[in-house]
C-alpha cells in the first residue's frame, strides 16, 4: 500500500494543481510503512482544508479508503493479523480526510 500511495503522489505532483494532494499521499505513504506507535490527530479544519478534503473525498479518497478496509478485513481473518488490520482501519479514515490531519 505504501508503494501505491507513493506512486499516486508522484502522479499527482506532475501538475501544479495536484501538488497538495501529492504531498498528502507522501505523508500517508510514510505512515503506512510504520503505523505502530504513532497516532493521527485530526483538527485544524479551516475553509481550505474543508474544500480540499471534499475534493479529495470525491476524486481519490473513497477508493483508497475502500482498499484499506478490504486489506484490514483480510488481515483480521487470523489472530496474528488483527493488529495490522486495525492499523489499516485507521489508515482508511486518514485516506478519507487527510487535510488537516497530523501524524505524531
Amino acid at each position: 500500500m505504501s508503494l501505491l500511495w507513493a506512486v499516486s503522489g508522484f502522479v499527482l505532483c506532475i501538475t501544479i494543481i495536484g501538488i497538495p494532494f501529492g504531498l498528502q499521499c507522501f505523508k500517508i505513504a510514510g505512515f503506512v510503512l510504520w503505523p505502530f506507535g504513532r497516532q493521527i490527530l485530526y483538527g485544524d479544519f479551516g475553509a481550505g482544508s474543508l474544500l480540499l478534503n471534499i475534493l479529495w473525498l470525491v476524486v481519490f479518497g473513497l477508493e483508497f479508503a475502500i482498499a484499506h478496509i478490504v486489506i484490514g478485513l483480510v488481515y483480521c481473518i487470523s489472530i496474528i493479523g488483527i493488529p495490522f488490520g486495525m492499523q489499516h482501519f485507521k489508515l482508511a479514515k486518514l485516506g478519507l480526510i487527510p487535510f488537516g490531519a497530523q501524524i505524531r
